[in-house]
């Protein structure tokens, strides 16, 4: 792959990672239309080092903001740290057990069948954009909430965040966002969360 290559991905991946599009499936295709194969070792690693990037973009947009979060009273701190910790903790749950459900139900033919090999699948991405496109749809037409952020809210949050692991495609932010609009809370705060647990995501990943 050619540096030029690298860029446009990385001007994709820069351009698309705050909105509720799915960066991943616009790099992938991209990856596609160049003639490469997004589920090889070294473009997944590729995909990384471009998430890696925008997840500093973002600590560095949202500086102020999250110093003002962690500065607020105790007790709000506290419950975006166990908001945090539990989002987290259910991911992981989710999407581990679903990579795993998939690898030994789907993948089970496949000689050293992993999750990656579905990356290049583009009726799934397509199929996976349309989805969360309809979640984004449904939560849209709500009114607002303006609940507090509870162990609840980060549940369904994690727990749907855990959905979109293995499928690129089903955008993370749309989806996250969108639940939880779908829980009561604000977009505003929700978008926040959401934003938050990327930058937590990210790490283990790479």
């Amino acid at each position: 792959m050619h540096i030029f290559q690298i860029v446009i991905l990385a001007l994709i991946q820069g351009m698309a990672e705050l909105l509720p599009v799915s960066s991943s499936a616009h790099v992938i295709v991209a990856e596609k239309l160049m003639g490469v194969d997004p589920s090889s070792p070294e473009m997944t690693f590729l995909l990384v080092m471009l998430h890696t990037g925008t997840m500093f973009a973002v600590l560095l947009y949202f500086r102020r903001r999250w110093l003002a979060l962690w500065n607020q009273p105790a007790p709000e701190r506290v419950t975006l740290v166990k908001g945090l910790a539990i989002a987290t903790a259910v991911t992981g749950v989710v999407g581990l057990s679903l990579k795993k459900l998939i690898e030994v139900t789907v993948l089970a033919d496949v000689p050293h069948g992993e999750i990656e090999h579905l990356f290049g699948n583009l009726p799934l991405i397509a199929a996976s954009l349309a989805v969360v496109g309809v979640i984004i749809l449904v939560a849209g037409s709500r009114k607002e909430g303006n609940a507090a952020m509870k162990g609840s809210n980060s549940l369904w949050i994690g727990a749907i965040q855990g959905l979109c692991l293995p499928f690129r495609g089903f955008s993370r932010s749309g989806a996250t966002i969108s639940m939880g609009m779908l829980t009561g809370i604000s977009k505003g705060l929700a978008e926040e969360f959401s934003f938050a647990l990327a930058v937590i995501l990210t790490p283990p990943v790479v």
